[in-house]
């Protein structure tokens, strides 16, 4: 009864919050597998930061041109043992994931190189990045050539498609793990793995790149584990656990990554510069945090397909499948119920609660988007948050929450939104 007054005190009325325990009831073993990817990933964090003697020097602020920067390199060693890899570059002067993916694109391509992706079209963003849509500065304007395989009906690879898009000009293969603004299935490590093999199989010798976003400590493996020359992503994303207020990583080869760096700053440069700006200690401690906040952003997912699914409105993934990253998509086949959905993502968050989300035009994407999200950094996808386009099928997307009450908050509240809009009933 008291935690019903709480949750009534917040806005969710009791027949939403019963019908919420209701499905809870049936995921308890579902919760405990999560529990158990995190534990694990936990342990290889901690085995990580203790190789490379963490300590408190390394949380050390420096400027300028932050020439000896241990915090900082030690960190890349971190990560680079976390994901496996050769080297690392992971540098609050990355942006966001789309900056990222970008300079490792552009420092890995040449002109008269071509670039392919094997799972159909990339996310909205990196359409600018390559060129599909005009953009300057594209890698399209530097001379850089895109062919795309896409995927077939079943959201499966189509082999005999990819065989025929690798030729001699291919000089890198991107691969995005999680589905992006798209209704298709996030691709598990597994079959990653595969799809790199046969591209390898296919041209020994050329790179791959995995846009790694929404996709880090979902699952005990991370693509380099299974054969990626580079995974990218952001650190307001998974790996910066919610405390990292700005940053990218690249981890890879030490080819890759070195042209990587002389790419972020300039050529002789690499590595060398790049202050810290007193950014260790989030660094550290998120990357630290990131596999439990994880495990609370993938339960909510999972409760939010069940909930939603059982109100008949499509879920990738389903209630059922087995997660790959920590986006969940709903189906709700109208401009409104997306709109209502997102307020009441909105009216559940500590920041911000009382902003009303709406449909506006917005940077690197050719249809308007609604965006909710209340967080204690800017754009923060790890925290809990919705957004999507205002197209059809009109998906939204729902990912993050830095613990699981939240995100169990936020999917109670959207629900509670589209009752009180009429938009759905309860069973």
């Amino acid at each position: 009864m008291q935690m019903e007054a709480m949750y009534e005190g917040l806005g969710i009325s009791r027949s939403v919050y019963e019908y919420g325990e209701k499905i809870l009831a049936e995921l308890r073993p579902r919760f405990d597998g999560i529990d158990q990817v995190a534990e694990y990933n936990q342990a290889k964090v901690v085995a990580a930061m203790q190789k490379n003697r963490v300590n408190a020097t390394h949380f050390a602020a420096t400027t300028g041109y932050g020439y000896d920067d241990e915090g900082r390199d030690n960190l890349e060693r971190v990560y680079a043992d976390v994901f496996h890899t050769e080297a690392a570059l992971v540098r609050p002067q990355i942006t966001c994931g789309t900056h990222a993916l970008a300079v490792a694109l552009s420092a890995n391509l040449l002109p008269g190189d071509e670039l392919l992706s094997p799972v159909g079209a990339p996310y909205d963003t990196l359409e600018e990045v390559i060129g599909i849509r005009e953009s300057r500065c594209s890698l399209k304007e530097y001379g850089v050539r895109y062919a795309q395989a896409d995927l077939r009906s079943d959201g499966s690879f189509d082999y005999d498609a990819i065989r025929g898009k690798i030729n001699e000009r291919t000089k890198l293969i991107t691969i995005q793990r999680s589905k992006g603004y798209a209704t298709r299935p996030s691709f598990s490590v597994a079959q990653i793995g595969e799809l790199i093999a046969f591209c390898k199989g296919v041209k020994p010798g050329v790179k791959v790149m995995v846009d790694n976003c929404y996709g880090e400590f979902v699952e005990p493996l991370e693509p380099s584990d299974v054969g990626a020359d580079m995974v990218v992503g952001s650190l307001i994303k998974n790996p910066g656990g919610g405390l990292a207020p700005i940053g990218g990583y690249i981890c890879g080869t030490k080819e890759c990554v070195d042209r990587c760096a002389f790419r972020l700053s300039a050529p002789g440069l690499g590595q060398e510069v790049g202050a810290n700006l007193g950014l260790m200690p989030a660094f550290y401690q998120g990357l630290f945090l990131s596999p439990t906040v994880v495990s609370g952003a993938l339960k909510g997912a999972v409760f939010a397909a069940n909930l939603y699914e059982r109100l008949g409105f499509p879920c990738v993934p389903n209630a059922t499948e087995s997660r790959h990253d920590i986006i969940q998509a709903v189906t709700l086949g109208s401009r409104e119920a997306m709109v209502a959905f997102c307020r009441g993502i909105q009216a559940a968050a500590p920041v911000d609660s009382y902003v009303t989300p709406e449909p506006w035009a917005m940077p690197g994407y050719d249809s308007e988007v609604i965006m909710a999200a209340g967080a204690f950094v800017q754009g923060s996808s790890i925290e809990l948050s919705a957004d999507g386009p205002i197209r059809p099928p009109y998906a939204v997307y729902f990912q993050g929450g830095l613990t699981w009450y939240h995100a169990k908050l936020g999917i109670l509240m959207s629900l509670q939104k589209l009752l009180e809009a009429g938009l759905t009933q309860l069973p």
